[in-house]
C-alpha cells in the first residue's frame, strides 16, 4: 500500500467506512510509516476539536417569532396571474415535450399567443409589482430581524451596511461578543468541558491560561481521567503542543495511564521517537517502566538506544533496556 491510497483510507478508517481486510492492511502501513501515522493522528485531532464544540441550539422563542413574521410576509404575497400559472405549468411540463412533439407545438404556439397578451398586463402591472416586491423586501427584512440576537451586547465587527434602493433604511449586518460565565465544581461535566476545550486551544494556540494545569492535576489525583476525555485531551497537547513545558505538563499527567492506556502509550512513544525537547523525551522514557517488557516498547527503545542522533537519549533507552523484564 502507498501512502497516497492510505491517506484516503485514514479518513474512511476514522468514521467507519473501511472493510476489515482493508483496515487490516492499512494498519499494517501504519505500523512501519510515521508519516501516515501522523496523518491519522492529525485527523484524530480534528475529530476532538469538532466534538467537543457542540451545536448550538436556536432559541425557541426566536424560532417562533421567525416563523410567525415569515408566515405574515407570505400572506402579503398576491396570487399568482394568469400568465404566471401558465408559464409554471409550460415549465413544468418541459420534460414531457421530447415524447410529445404535437403536444409541444401547440404548447409554443399557445405560449406565444399568451406572451402577447400577458406583455400587456406585465406592462400595466410594472408600477404595482414594485411596490409589492418593496413589501416582500420589507417582509424579509422582519424575518431577519426576529432571527436576530435579543441580548444585547458589544458589537465585535460590522460586515456589511447596505441601504434600501429608493428608502431611508439602512440595514447593518453585525457580529456581537456576550460575554457568559459558569461556575462549578472540578467534577462537573459541563467544567471538564470546558477544561477539555480550553486545553486543546491552548495546544494550538501556545497560550495557557492554567487550564493544562487543571487538566493534569485531575488525572494524576485519578479523579475520572479517562471516562471525562481529560486524558484525550492531554494527548493532544503532548502530540500538537507549540511549548515543550506544556507538552511536559501532558506527559506528568498521562504517565499514571500508560500502562492500562493503549492511546496514551502510543502518544509517549510518539513522544520518545518525535518530539525535539531532549529532556521531555528522556522523561517518556522513564514514564514507560511499567510497560518495558511490552514488544512494542521494547522495540521502539531498542531503535533509539542503537540509532539515535542524541547521546543522552540512547544513554537513557539502554538503561531501560537492560532493567527490562521478559517480553511479554
Amino acid at each position: 500500500m502507498n501512502c497516497e491510497l492510505a491517506h484516503e483510507q485514514i479518513v474512511m478508517a476514522e468514521y467507519g467506512e473501511l472493510s476489515d481486510d482493508a483496515a487490516h492492511e492499512l494498519s499494517r502501513h501504519l505500523a512501519i510509516c510515521p508519516e501516515c501515522g501522523r496523518e491519522r493522528e492529525t485527523l484524530r485531532a480534528i475529530k476532538l476539536l469538532a466534538d467537543v464544540h457542540p451545536i448550538a441550539e436556536p432559541d425557541a422563542n426566536i424560532m417562533a417569532r421567525s416563523r410567525l413574521r415569515l408566515e405574515e410576509a407570505l400572506d402579503t404575497l398576491p396570487p399568482r396571474r394568469w400568465y404566471e400559472r401558465l408559464a409554471r405549468y409550460m415549465g413544468n411540463s418541459l420534460a414531457h415535450l421530447q415524447s410529445a412533439p404535437v403536444a409541444a407545438a401547440l404548447m409554443l404556439v399557445i405560449g406565444g399567443a399568451a406572451g402577447t397578451l400577458g406583455g400587456y398586463y406585465v406592462s400595466q402591472s410594472h408600477v404595482a409589482k414594485a411596490g409589492e416586491a418593496a413589501q416582500n423586501q420589507a417582509g424579509a427584512q422582519a424575518v431577519v430581524e426576529a432571527a436576530a440576537p435579543s441580548v444585547a451586547g458589544e458589537i465585535a465587527s460590522i460586515s456589511r451596511i447596505e441601504r434600501q434602493p429608493n428608502s431611508e433604511q439602512v440595514q447593518v449586518s453585525y457580529k456581537q461578543i456576550v460575554p457568559r460565565q459558569f461556575s462549578g465544581s472540578l467534577d462537573d461535566s459541563k467544567i471538564r468541558h470546558f477544561l477539555t476545550i480550553d486545553a486543546v486551544r491552548a495546544a494550538a494556540s501556545g497560550e495557557d491560561d492554567g487550564s493544562i494545569d487543571l487538566v493534569v492535576e485531575e488525572c494524576r489525583a485519578g479523579h475520572g481521567c479517562r471516562a471525562s476525555g481529560l486524558s484525550d485531551a492531554l494527548v493532544m497537547v503532548l502530540r500538537y503542543g507549540r511549548s515543550s513545558q506544556m507538552r511536559r505538563k501532558a506527559l506528568a499527567g498521562l504517565a499514571p495511564y500508560v500502562a492500562d492506556d493503549l492511546e496514551v502509550r502510543n502518544a509517549v512513544l510518539e513522544a520518545v521517537l518525535y518530539d525535539s525537547d531532549v529532556d521531555l523525551r528522556s522523561d517518556a522514557i522513564h514514564s514507560l517502566t511499567p510497560v518495558e517488557a511490552d514488544t512494542s516498547v521494547r522495540q521502539v527503545l531498542h531503535n533509539v538506544a542503537s540509532s539515535d542522533p542524541n547521546p543522552q537519549i540512547r544513554i537513557v533507552s539502554r538503561q531501560a533496556l537492560s532493567r527490562a523484564p521478559e517480553i511479554q
